[in-house]
């Protein structure tokens, strides 16, 4: 009996460390890891306020840059979306007052909405966060502001998933956020493949996190297999190759 081919499965994480800990991980899953970059960073050189009640925090870039920008919370309560901005944050030597137990926007409205009424709530994130999270905060009665610390930007040399899935070489595909699916469908459409890469979708195994991704990949016409139950990569990429796993052998 010979052995189950291995996965080929697409990370769309920034071409920075995290890229890197996406292949060695999918690696260590027995995976053929496809690293296709489909954000880029761009700093503002903004840097968080520091007159407010409340900070949140939705992202390790994010965390990254403000302490980059010499940023210091004070005496605000410090909210973090996710595990690993709350890690980034004590890395940073910061203490983290509030993590919700969604880690998603709509979560942490839930866990701030009985206690921002009246307060200056400071979100500190990238320009393509979600409004549910301000408009959130407002209707509960806080004196929302917002600081963009970056853009995301889709790298000019990605694309290789979308050629792969084209031509039904593509087992499994790991979208991060709805951005991650929009920027590979707008590599899809640059190179003339949109449809043939929606249909060599059909027959991959797709995974994303959260439901407003799923959201965006179903509106777009991608089947989801996998929501992860948790918001960070790791558990992402070991739900999909877990389901995507070969069954027959050749």
């Amino acid at each position: 009996m010979r052995e189950a081919p291995r996965l080929r499965v697409a990370a769309f994480r920034p071409a920075d460390e995290r890229l890197a800990d996406a292949v060695e991980l999918l690696e260590s899953l027995g995976a053929d890891p496809v690293p296709d970059p489909m954000l880029a960073v761009k700093p503002t050189d903004a840097a968080p306020r520091e007159d407010c009640d409340f900070v949140v925090l939705t992202s390790k870039t994010g965390v990254e840059l403000a302490a980059e920008a010499g940023w210091t919370p004070g005496e605000a309560t410090v909210c973090a979306i996710g595990e690993s901005t709350a890690d980034a944050l004590r890395e940073a030597g910061d203490t983290v007052d509030i993590v919700p137990e969604e880690f998603s926007s709509t979560g942490l409205v839930e866990a701030l909405a009985a206690e921002v009424a009246g307060a200056r709530v400071e979100v500190a994130r990238s320009d393509h966060g979600s409004a549910v999270l301000t408009d959130g905060l407002d209707a509960a009665g806080a004196y929302v502001h917002e600081t963009v610390l970056y853009r995301l930007v889709r790298p000019p040399e990605s694309g290789e998933s979308v050629e792969l899935a084209a031509d039904g070489d593509l087992d499994a595909a790991l979208f991060t956020s709805s951005l991650t699916v929009e920027h590979f469908l707008d590599a899809a459409e640059e190179r003339g493949l949109r449809e043939d890469a929606l249909d060599g979708l059909e027959t991959a195994t797709v995974g994303t996190i959260g439901e407003p991704t799923k959201e965006t990949a179903e509106a777009a016409g991608i089947s989801v297999d996998i929501v992860s139950e948790r918001a960070d990569f790791e558990t992402l990429a070991c739900e999909v190759v877990e389901a995507a796993a070969p069954t027959r052998y050749e």
